[in-house]
C-alpha cells in the first residue's frame, strides 16, 4: 500500500501490525509450553487433568491475540481507504 501510494502510511498502521505478530508469537510459545508440560505430565504417569495455569495463559494469550487482530483488520482498511485514488 506504501508503494501505491507512494508515500509511507502513519505509523500506528506499523505499530498495529507489529503488535499483532507479536502477539502470535506468544499464542505459540504459550501453546508450545502447554504440549510440552501435558508431555511431561504423561511420561510421569500423572493423571491426565491439564494444570489450569497452562489453560490459562493460552486463553488469554489468544483473547489477546484476538484483539490485535481486530485492531490489525481495521488499521489495514484504514491504510487501504487511504490508498485508494481520490
Amino acid at each position: 500500500m506504501e508503494r501505491l501510494r507512494s508515500s509511507p502510511l502513519h505509523a500506528n498502521i506499523s505499530t498495529a501490525l507489529d503488535k499483532h505478530l507479536e502477539v502470535i508469537h506468544v499464542v505459540q510459545s504459550r501453546r508450545k509450553d502447554e504440549i510440552v508440560n501435558a508431555s511431561n505430565r504423561q511420561r510421569q504417569g500423572a493423571p491426565r487433568c491439564q494444570d489450569d495455569r497452562d489453560v490459562f495463559a493460552l486463553a488469554l494469550a489468544i483473547k489477546e491475540m484476538s484483539v490485535a487482530t481486530r485492531k490489525a483488520r481495521t488499521t489495514l482498511w484504514c491504510a487501504f481507504q487511504m490508498t485508494l485514488p481520490k
